[in-house]
């Protein structure tokens, strides 16, 4: 463009110093056409201009698109993130809670709602029990029945307590303990093992006598009891 414009300006250089070669009218009509040419180029090239600076635009408009594109995804990743967090938080909150609310557990056959605290204080005299230390487990069952003596693991307590006293040779309290038991949950499923405790503390003090008569009312009252087996194989040695 500014080629054709140089050389449109010599040519009006030209026409100018040899104007006098032509008529009036010629070199009129000469120099409009050379304006017009001229005009026509300065007007490409500001519609050239106009169509660059346009372009321009558009480029920094798709540079700041995709610059907006990148932070929605960005936010838009953040947000996902922060919901899946909030949701583990709750999932989490909920599982907590649920650790704290009573549960529902299976007590010597028959379901039973226990508290957290609860199962954890039996758990840990059990425990005490499992690992040799008599003692403190007597006292742990005996602080659980204490605390808790509307528990359904009660009845069980008080069994494991006359095996506690019967582990650490007090023959007579595992009788008194294990009685007990007989007197107030005759129906327990651990009932038979409880006399079955009491005729081996009877034996252990030499009490033969009333050791064959717990023994004898052990296979009459649950007769179809492991503990009842037990009982009249120890029976047959009795003379």
């Amino acid at each position: 463009m500014l080629a054709a414009a140089l050389m449109a300006a010599f040519c009006c250089a030209s026409l100018q110093a040899h104007a006098a070669l032509f008529g009036d009218d010629e070199a009129r009509k000469a120099i409009l056409d050379l304006r017009t040419k001229v005009d026509a180029l300065q007007q490409s090239k500001a519609e050239s201009s106009a169509v660059l600076d346009l372009s321009n635009q558009n480029e920094q408009l798709r540079q700041e698109i995709a610059r907006l594109n990148g932070q929605i995804e960005m936010l838009t990743n953040e947000l996902a993130n922060a919901q899946q967090r909030q949701k583990d938080f709750y999932v989490d909150l909920d599982n907590r809670l649920r650790k704290l609310e009573p549960q529902t557990v299976s007590v010597d056959g028959k379901d039973a709602t226990v508290q957290v605290s609860e199962q954890h204080n039996y758990d840990n005299a059990l425990a005490l029990f499992k690992s040799g230390d008599y003692k403190k487990s007597g006292a742990a069952f005996a602080d659980f029945i204490q605390q808790y003596p509307q528990s359904a693991y009660v009845p069980s307590a008080q069994y494991w307590i006359g095996n506690a006293l019967y582990a650490q040779g007090d023959y007579r309290g595992a009788i008194v303990a294990q009685q007990t038991m007989l007197k107030k949950y005759p129906d327990n499923p651990k009932t038979a093992d409880a006399m079955l405790n009491i005729a081996s503390s009877y034996t252990e003090l030499k009490n033969r006598k009333a050791a064959k008569k717990s023994l004898e009312s052990l296979v009459a009252q649950y007769p179809n009891t492991a503990a009842a087996q037990t009982a009249k194989e120890r029976l047959a040695n009795f003379k």
